[in-house]
């Protein structure tokens, strides 16, 4: 199946702007249909595309090696080759993900209150899909088949441009998508892939004003920052990852240092990855040797504030940088801050209102940090690598929000819907 079925060939020699806008138009035509299609059908069209991702695994194996070949030549970091790369576990991770879609409620037409007012009037509000959503990613090849799966169930369409680092990857599993729309009898134009890395292209995405509905981007600073400059579309997404684990007084010890080492290496990569360690002053002598010493021998470079360095020859000094730095790499930083309190104050000034754990046995602490931190995501006795759609049990994520408009952390199925009333009434009039 060519990953641009969707879209007519003669597009191919098309500049960037019509490029996007016939597909825009075509999306939009197809958010027509999906409007009539049942949620058996939705979902039967992503079933069938998990089982492709199966039958198709080395061919999408052989596309991702293509892909890490070229990255690895780039010189890309090893954060970013991890964030591409594929093996048969992340694929079948991926499927999973989609069955998991699959399984969940359709969120299309659920009436979300309803009520009767004194004239009679019956007013529902109910579930509509958002329309065309755009979604601008980068290395990453996962983010085809999530946010094609979770646009779908939402009854939208999705425009899918994904970067030249992952190219042949998302043909490949866009073309797994692309079979399972046809065999439930979708229009293939649902699941869009644009065939170009032309970063033309993003503009156009960006500026297709009432033809494109939403715009999510997933990658890097860079990316976002050019997304929320030039994009005259709304857009969902976060800045940057700057997540941080405070260690309480009352902190248990063997749990600090599980949840820290997971929450900083499990994946560096990850827009869930702690960048920044608190410690409360009043423990630092229980606590901060031992989680540090875990972690540096674990292969975490550490950047730590004055006080703290005569612990390990192995320490390099934080500089003020250092708090607002999103690593995506083996590398943490490392502050003392006095009480709840202060680690309160440290993550309002220096987070970016992503995601934020708390490790304490202290229940009032742990309450206050929940209520005061002001981030998406707020976490108690756990690492902040569960802030996933996946882990949230929405099957999978089109990516996190940060913003307070519409959508806050994961965006799922739920997320990449809108409402609109719905009034019933028997002949009521309104009064002069």
């Amino acid at each position: 199946m060519n990953e641009m079925s969707a879209v007519p060939d003669t597009t191919l020699s098309a500049d960037p702007v019509a490029l996007v806008r016939g597909m825009a138009q075509q999306a939009r035509a197809a958010v027509q249909a999906l409007g009539l299609a049942t949620a058996e059908t939705k979902n039967a069209a992503i079933r069938a595309a998990a089982g492709a991702l199966r039958r198709r695994a080395a061919e999408i194996l052989a596309a991702n090696e293509a892909d890490m070949e070229a990255g690895r030549a780039k010189g890309l970091s090893a954060a970013m080759l991890d964030r591409l790369a594929l093996n048969p576990a992340r694929i079948e991770g991926i499927a999973r993900g989609l069955e998991a879609v699959a399984e969940l409620p359709d969120p299309v037409g659920r009436v979300q209150s309803s009520w009767t007012r004194p004239n009679g009037l019956v007013i529902e509000r109910v579930s509509v899909p958002l329309g065309v959503i755009g979604v601008i990613y980068e290395s990453r090849p996962n983010v085809t088949a999530d946010a094609g799966a979770l646009t779908l169930k939402a009854g939208n369409a999705v425009i899918l441009r994904g970067g030249s680092e992952s190219i042949h990857s998302s043909r490949a599993i866009h073309a797994c998508l692309a079979d399972g729309l046809r065999e439930a009898g979708l229009p293939e134009a649902a699941i869009q892939l644009v065939p170009t890395t032309d970063r033309a292209a993003v503009g156009a995405m960006l500026t297709a004003v009432n033809l494109i509905d939403i715009i999510v981007p997933r990658g890097g600073k860079s990316l976002v920052a050019r997304v929320q400059e030039e994009a005259r579309v709304p857009v969902f997404a976060h800045l940057e990852g700057i997540c941080h684990t405070y260690l309480d007084k009352a902190a248990d010890l063997d749990m600090a240092l599980r949840v820290v080492l997971n929450a900083k290496l499990r994946r560096t990569g990850i827009c869930g990855a702690t960048e920044t360690l608190l410690i409360d002053r009043a423990a630092a002598d229980r606590l901060a040797g031992p989680v540090i010493a875990a972690l540096l021998e674990a292969g975490c470079e550490i950047r730590a504030e004055p006080a703290l360095q005569g612990l390990d020859a192995r320490i390099k000094p934080a500089t003020d940088e250092d708090w607002v730095t999103e690593y995506l790499d083996a590398i943490l930083s490392v502050k003392l801050v006095d009480g709840v309190a202060g680690a309160i104050d440290h993550i309002n000034r220096y987070g970016s209102h992503h995601t934020d754990s708390i490790i304490t046995t202290d229940e009032a602490a742990a309450a206050r940090f929940l209520r005061e931190v002001d981030s998406a995501i707020v976490v108690h006795n756990a690492s902040t690598q569960f802030a996933d759609g996946g882990e949230f049990g929405f099957g999978a994520e089109i990516g996190i929000s940060t913003g307070r408009i519409h959508a806050r952390g994961p965006v799922g199925v739920e997320q990449l819907t809108t409402y609109k009333y719905v009034v019933r009434g028997d002949g009521q009039i309104r009064p002069a």
